[in-house]
């Protein structure tokens, strides 16, 4: 098997499964209980903490450990609406994970927000300036996405976050889909919040991360013993954590040459991809996408369809965002580009990881090129 679907979730790192054994094992206790096992895992917590405060550049203090990616993203965008009463304006983008969009449709319906949403290009990129446009006295938040989860586009967080500053509005990236692959330097991209997910980056699932700025006052979501200084209640997941923090420093040692060695895999296998498969569109940004990252549309054809018949030949893929399988609905990523919802549901997503091959990349190419094929002419048979 090919595996190509490292956006969904990614095999765990050796170093994050040796940093976190011993916090499964002889070290054990409650990070909340005042004995010797407990202060074990305590000081195994608050170490992982620091390693990771040192990644992004960032006070420890101002980490929250969360159950994952998702909950960090609902932490953030609840948390910082409703814990800073500047107004009820939010400002996101149509291209947003479900977990940032659910999380600005519940402030709607049960706290009288109102969502603005930015038009993103073709291409899936958003405009600083139609943000400075949207802003008002009332914004309260701005959260907008390091990299599209589905097309792989990167936005210009930098660009985005000038505006904010200037309107002294905070701003929250999901950057989920960057962690391994993008530089996590908050003071560089200018965030004010920024949202992780382990299992994204070889760390196991149940484990993500959220960085609040201090300043800003952050209303829990789950509310119970006061744990993470009363941003996030619940016992923390000690081995998680430190298997996050493990992940997190492996891939940032070698994220400029791993990044550098799959851009061309990807510019490759994309290539082949668009030069021998009939009306193949690349979805997303062709510079500005995360380096492993490339999604299809293939007219004619079911992404579903095109899915069952890659398997077939050994590579697992998907049709887009993973937490959105099984849905019969077209991408909501892709209709906001303007495609077609038909031709949205021919959607391919393929994410490469940092053992990927050149030889596993080619294969997945003739695979995908024989697989379009081969349904394609079947429909045509049906329909003859």
């Amino acid at each position: 098997m090919i595996y190509a679907d490292h956006a969904a979730t990614t095999p765990v790192r050796r170093e994050a499964l040796e940093a976190m054994w011993p916090y499964l094992t002889g070290q054990f206790g409650n990070p909340s209980s005042h004995h010797t096992v407990g202060e074990a895992a305590a000081a195994g917590l608050e170490a992982a903490r620091a390693s990771i405060a040192q990644a992004l550049g960032v006070r420890a203090g101002d980490l929250v450990f969360t159950g994952s990616g998702t909950e960090a993203d609902n932490l953030a965008v609840k948390g910082i609406a409703l814990g800073r009463p500047r107004g009820r304006h939010l400002i996101t983008s149509p291209l947003e994970h479900e977990a940032v969009l659910a999380s600005a449709d519940h402030l709607a319906r049960l706290h009288g927000f109102e969502v603005e949403y930015l038009t993103p290009h073709r291409d899936g990129l958003v405009s600083a300036d139609e943000l400075a446009g949207l802003i008002r006295s009332d914004t309260t938040l701005v959260s907008v996405q390091y990299a599209n989860n589905e097309i792989g586009t990167i936005q210009p967080l930098a660009d985005l976050a000038q505006v904010t500053r200037a309107a002294g509005v905070p701003f929250h990236t999901d950057a989920v889909q960057a962690a391994g692959w993008l530089p996590l330097n908050v003071a560089a991209l200018g965030v004010d919040a920024l949202s992780l997910s382990g299992h994204k980056l070889g760390a196991p699932k149940g484990i993500g991360l959220l960085w609040v700025r201090g300043r800003f006052p952050l209303e829990p979501v789950l509310h119970g013993g006061g744990q993470e200084r009363g941003r996030r209640s619940g016992t923390q997941n000690v081995p998680g954590a430190v298997a996050l923090a493990a992940a997190l420093t492996a891939a940032e040692a070698e994220r400029e040459a791993v990044s550098t060695r799959l851009t061309e895999l990807r510019a490759r296998f994309a290539s082949t991809v668009l030069d021998q498969v009939p009306g193949a569109q690349l979805t997303g940004s062709a510079e500005l996408r995360l380096p492993a990252s490339a999604s299809f549309v293939f007219d004619g054809t079911g992404g579903e369809a095109v899915l069952l018949e890659l398997e077939r030949r050994g590579i697992l893929c998907s049709s887009g965002s993973a937490c959105a399988a099984g849905s019969d609905e077209p991408s909501h990523v892709l209709t906001a580009l303007g495609l077609p919802d038909d031709l949205a549901r021919t959607a391919v997503r393929f994410t490469f990881g940092p053992e990927s091959t050149e030889a596993e990349a080619e294969g997945a190419a003739r695979a995908v090129v024989e697989s379009v094929a081969a349904i394609r002419g079947l429909s045509h048979r049906l329909t003859s």
